[in-house]
């Protein structure tokens, strides 16, 4: 992984602006970095790369998801029963 990104990633504090998602109801960009870093993480394993830069995705969505909700989708990504495309 490249210096800058690791730099980013380290200086990483909140969410930064989604021009997405401009509204202050920011529901739509918690799901879409949900959605994004398991994205990012199956296609990079499945290519045997590093999933390193993934994890901006996951700081994001920690950021601005309630946990209730980040357990919950976990758990059906566990069980197989997600409703997102992954």
């Amino acid at each position: 992984m490249s210096d800058h990104i690791e730099e980013k990633i380290k200086n990483y504090r909140t969410a930064p602006f989604d021009a997405r998602f401009p509204n202050t109801n920011q529901t739509r960009n918690c799901y879409q970095n949900y959605l994004d870093f398991h994205r990012c993480n199956k296609a990079l394993t499945a290519r045997e790369q590093d999933a390193a830069p993934c994890d901006w995705y996951q700081r994001v969505y920690k950021s601005l998801c309630p946990i209730s909700w980040v357990q919950k989708w976990d758990e059906q990504l566990e069980a197989g029963n997600f409703p997102g495309k992954i």
